[in-house]
């Protein structure tokens, strides 16, 4: 019998939960903004799991601590989030019950992705506080080996670009590699500067709208970028009329990010993929990205771990992910240290190693 599914590992485990705490972080980031998260934090039979919520919105975050009573901050039943998560229940019980509770009380958020961010931040820290009542962490309740954590170091080079940061970041740790974001500001001259032959990832960004990172399809430019990194994961182009001809033969570099939030994303997307970026937070629940994860393991499709800016526990259970389910890859899970505005002296080397003694969603 082969190892079971990520949900079915958690699905029955019971679980208590007798309070609920809420935790802000904020940081600056290399991108030039600041990161704003909160951590949900559960309690329960001496435990604490906790999960972090990565909408890109202060706002949505601050209304959280705006309430000057807990109670108000979300109705189920009149109920607030601690009586309405306080409780005996089974992981699957509590993910059920997370369908009836608006965790958006004070309104809806600025953008719709921002639900099953905090979803998932309320189903990791209710999985992560279920396996530590268990006694056990994620990969032992899998049935699965923990295995050392690859990662390359993800930035965008500025404007106007420079390699700067890159070769600062290849001068600090020997053998990293890299996920970059082209642009139409890239040169010949600033390729030949960087060190193209650990660049893993290029991100197109071609699928975003209405934000400051757009990069708008161009078959020329696609056909440079292709030709000047030849061995590099593509992720994210538009797939155009004006496009489409650029990647014939090329489908077996090709990888998708943005779009991915659970099957019904895959299926839509315009060939079957050979690679895909896996965020958790996107998938909102636990459920949702077994289910791709499965099928991935069906057909080989490759995978890697996606990060988003993380200030916490969530950069933690990404490196539990990866471990358990795609070590090798080129996983844009870097430690926090990474997004620093300033490159540090001293940074982690890849791979991770997985700690001795592991807990709930854990490295």
């Amino acid at each position: 019998m082969g190892s079971p599914a990520l949900h079915d590992a958690v699905a029955d485990l019971p679980l208590t939960v007798e309070s609920v705490g809420l935790r802000r972080r904020a940081r600056d980031t290399s991108s030039g903004f600041e990161r704003v998260s909160t951590t949900f934090r559960l309690r329960g039979d001496g435990a604490l799991g906790r999960g972090e919520d990565v909408a890109y919105d202060a706002s949505d975050h601050d209304a959280l601590f705006a309430a000057p009573e807990r109670d108000l901050r979300t109705p189920v039943d009149g109920l607030g989030f601690e009586r309405a998560f306080v409780g005996e229940w089974t992981f699957r019980e509590f993910s059920a019950r997370l369908d009836d509770v608006d965790l958006f009380p004070a309104g809806e958020p600025e953008r719709p992705t921002a639900r099953p961010y905090r979803r998932w931040a309320v189903e990791s820290a209710a999985a992560d506080l279920a396996l530590r009542q268990a006694d056990t962490d994620l990969a032992t309740a899998l049935d699965r080996e923990r295995e050392p954590v690859s990662f390359v170091a993800s930035t965008r080079l500025g404007d106007p670009p420079t390699p700067d940061r890159v070769t600062a970041l290849a001068d600090r740790v020997p053998g990293i590699g890299f996920k970059l974001d082209p642009t139409d500001g890239w040169t010949d001259e600033l390729v030949a500067d960087l060190p193209t032959e650990r660049v893993e990832v290029l991100d197109l960004k071609g699928l975003y709208e209405g934000t400051e990172v757009d990069q708008a399809p161009d078959a020329e430019f696609y056909e440079w970028v292709l030709d000047s990194f030849p061995n590099a994961v593509i992720e994210d182009p538009a797939i155009t009329d004006e496009t489409r001809h650029v990647f014939e033969g090329e489908h077996h570099r090709i990888s998708w990010d943005y779009p991915i939030d659970g099957m019904d994303s895959v299926e839509a997307l315009p060939f079957e993929p050979e690679w895909l970026n896996v965020k958790p937070s996107r998938f909102g629940t636990l459920e949702a990205l077994s289910e791709t994860l499965e099928w991935a393991d069906e057909r080989d499709v490759r995978l890697y771990g996606g990060g988003q800016f993380e200030l916490g526990v969530g950069r933690d259970q990404l490196h539990a992910l990866a471990s358990t389910f795609y070590p090798d890859g080129p996983n844009d899970v870097a430690p926090g240290a990474f997004n620093d505005p300033a490159v540090p002296d001293r940074l982690p080397a890849t791979p991770l190693a997985p700690s001795a003694a592991p807990r709930g969603i854990e490295l």
